[in-house]
């Protein structure tokens, strides 16, 4: 399926003003979306159907929430998509494991690495690090870190 199958598909769950053409040499992706807490699982849907599969899901840790970062792709042409879903701090965001396995384990990792919960996770427990752990290295206040940047030193947004 292409980009543009994939965008009509998208459209349909976000705003046209949150999908933003990339350039793919420059930034490692043809678009990138903007989504809400509430649209990831539809997003995750969209992809699916337009053939994409689940690259990574990762997060950064900003001043004003953390960010979980989705990455979709497909085997049949180049169409990586970014999709970016800005959260506040304790904000919990639903697991996509019902529609990409692969998610499980990526979800797991961001729990344990910034403490961002998956709503209906299966098994949503720590990878590395003891059960009873009460820190999230990742975290920029986590030891001597303290390195806070927002999203607009990052994105200029």
């Amino acid at each position: 399926m292409s980009l543009e199958d994939l965008k009509e598909k998208l459209s349909k769950v976000v705003e046209p003003g949150d999908m933003v053409p990339r350039d793919y040499e420059k930034d490692g992706c043809l678009l990138e979306i903007k989504a809400r807490a509430e649209q990831v699982e539809a997003v995750a849907k969209a992809a699916l159907e337009a053939d994409c599969f689940l690259e990574s899901i990762a997060a950064v840790d900003f001043t004003n929430g953390p960010q979980i970062i989705y990455q979709f792709n497909s085997c049949t042409s180049i169409s990586r998509v970014l999709v970016r879903v800005q959260l506040s701090r304790g904000e919990s965001v639903v697991s996509i494991g019902s529609i990409y396995d692969a998610a499980l384990w990526y979800e797991r990792e961001v729990f344990e690495l910034f403490g961002i919960r998956f709503d209906n996770h299966p098994d949503l427990r720590r990878l590395l690090l003891p059960e009873d752990a009460d820190f999230y290295p990742l975290l920029k206040d986590y030891g001597k870190v303290h390195a806070f940047r927002s999203t607009e030193d990052i994105y200029g947004e």
